[in-house]
């Protein structure tokens, strides 16, 4: 049952949609394994082969697999548990992890704002799971502060694992004293963060924000003024070109068809590992014909043949390869039952195909037709295909490869809204990021960008949606123009928009420099959990601030009644 549960993982790493059905939903899960054999499942799936998507997995016979009893926090507190309100911190520390527990625990000792927030986890993430019955699972705080933390120390599972288990202050802060035993595995701490959506991330932040309003004393009546700015959040992506794309397509659809015909005991596919690297070496053939520096016209011409003729050969094995998979396929349906996991593994290696498909139409019309391929027809990963191809300007890089993501900080220095701009430029969100921010915070009223951002219609409809809208101008200023420019309420904004730099680096440096989840949803549950833990991180900053200060001054009492000052 551990191999099949794990052989599913595997095959759903890449199918972001099926891998959340997996984790959460329960239609793959592992009781739903043991009830395969009881129960039969009516499973209808639309695959488009040209993209390689799943459009819907319907109509299940059944869905009763038993959730693992799920409560917000443990409500009785156990031998060698901890009181999380009473955890005490080193002042003295400069480290990370302090901080952002003291944020974790200004969440948890703000009764109205735990209780909200405990109210969205149980509606949002186990509506319908009992709280009686089944093993016990992750208490859905535990789940939030293993996110939280994740992100904030920008971290990866292996040292989230290590944390969880090893660290005594962050297991106090999970509620386990000194004399509990409670461990966490590798994979229940995946499959929980995971349970963690964009939307229900963006409604606690709302609420975290709100609170550390509140806590910097900020006025009901006091207007917000924001600042907004875009950066890229880059994928887990080697650099792409045609012909590795290739291969990694080529690589993906052999090597699963092996292990599928292995398990099946067919020898279509025995020599899996060697048809690889045949298919590698033509790849290095192609790329070392590129390679040449030749000078003389006439040696340009013959290594021009020399490149088409190994492009070919190359999508010619290809082709060869793909055509067997095809066969492979079409065999194994006629002569073996498939159950939900192998319909699944047919999708995926379908998949796989389809990218080599699209590569191997690119490279012959690029390479050896001498086409220019359209941006839009490119994809720049076959694993993370919501990648994209971004030149921000910046010195020193000159491309970047992921998803561009828009900020707005308020002049307290938290994150207000965010938003994931696929393929969207920056003048096509700067209104909805100012409508949405306002639909959070009303009071929110003012807001600087950069000429990024401008466009004349923006310039028109910023004005109706706020008090001051700083956003500079392109090009040659009209009289009209210039005066506004002018105007000391829109220098000051301006001089002060360059702070938001700031938020944007402790946003990378904390988690958002590189997205290691899978698929468009983890990318966007990445970058919610880490806009969510730097606005923690933030209070958690100011409340050790005040602790410091209030220490201080209790010291400076103490130091003033000392009978030695009395006399003197």
């Amino acid at each position: 049952m551990r191999t099949a549960h794990f052989a599913a993982t595997k095959i759903f790493k890449n199918q972001p949609f099926l891998a959340s059905l997996w984790s959460s939903d329960g239609l793959f899960g592992k009781s739903s394994l043991r009830q395969w054999h009881q129960k039969r499942l009516e499973f209808a799936t639309v695959f488009d082969a040209s993209y390689g998507k799943i459009e819907s997995i319907t109509t299940a016979l059944f869905h009763e697999r038993k959730h693992a009893m799920r409560v917000t926090q443990n409500e009785q507190m156990v031998i060698g548990e901890v009181d999380i309100s009473k955890i005490e911190f080193d002042p003295k520390s400069r480290d990370d992890i302090p901080k952002i527990l003291r944020g974790l625990q200004f969440v948890y000792t703000n009764l109205p704002l735990r209780t909200a927030i405990f109210n969205l986890l149980e509606s949002k993430i186990s509506p319908n799971v009992s709280k009686t019955n089944g093993r016990p699972g992750m208490t859905l705080w535990n789940i939030l502060v293993c996110g939280v933390i994740r992100l904030d120390l920008n971290c990866d599972y292996d040292r989230l694992h290590e944390l969880v288990n090893q660290h005594n202050t962050l297991r106090e802060m999970l509620g386990h004293g000194a004399f509990t035993d409670v461990s966490y595995h590798f994979q229940t701490l995946k499959d929980n963060v995971s349970l963690l959506t964009p939307e229900l991330l963006d409604e606690i932040n709302q609420l975290v924000v709100a609170a550390g309003h509140v806590l910097v004393k900020k006025k009901g009546a006091e207007a917000l003024r924001g600042r907004c700015d875009s950066f890229v959040v880059e994928t887990n992506v080697h650099y792409p070109t045609d012909i590795n794309l290739l291969f990694d397509a080529m690589r993906k659809t052999i090597t699963l068809m092996g292990q599928w015909c292995e398990e099946l005991g067919m020898s279509d596919w025995r020599q899996h590992a060697y048809n690889v690297r045949q298919v590698k070496k033509a790849m290095r053939t192609a790329q070392n014909k590129k390679r040449s520096k030749a000078k003389s016209e006439e040696q340009v011409q013959k290594n021009k043949s020399l490149i088409i003729e190994a492009h070919q050969s190359y999508l010619e094995i290809a082709k060869g390869y793909l055509d067997k998979a095809e066969q492979t396929l079409l065999s194994i349906e006629l002569h073996h039952a498939l159950d939900p996991i192998d319909l699944v593994r047919k999708m995926e290696i379908k998949g796989f195909i389809a990218h080599a498909v699209r590569q191997i139409d690119q490279i012959r019309r690029r390479v050896i037709e001498g086409e220019v391929i359209p941006h839009a027809e490119k994809v720049f990963s076959i694993f993370q295909p919501h990648t994209e191809w971004i030149s921000k300007g910046k010195a020193g890089v000159p491309v970047e490869l992921g998803v561009k993501v828009c900020v707005v900080e308020d002049q307290h220095q938290f994150i207000l809204y965010h938003q994931v701009m696929q393929n969207l430029t920056d003048d096509q969100v700067t209104v909805d990021m100012v409508i949405q921010t306002k639909k959070r915070f009303p009071t929110f009223n003012a807001c600087s960008f950069d000429k990024g951002f401008h466009s004349q219609k923006n310039q028109i409809d910023l004005k109706e949606q706020l008090d001051l809208a700083v956003l500079p101008r392109k090009g040659k200023l009209s009289k009209q123009a210039q005066q506004e420019e002018k105007a000391e309420s829109f220098v000051k904004a301006r001089r002060a928009h360059s702070a938001v730099e700031s938020a944007i680096n402790a946003l990378e440096v904390h988690g958002l420099d590189v997205c290691p989840d899978h698929g468009i949803t983890g990318f966007k549950r990445y970058v919610a959990l880490a806009v969510l833990s730097r606005n923690i991180h933030r209070i958690g900053a100011i409340v050790w601030q005040q602790d410091r200060e209030r220490e201080q001054r209790k010291a400076s009492f103490a130091n003033r009644d000392r009978p030695d000052k009395l006399a003197a």
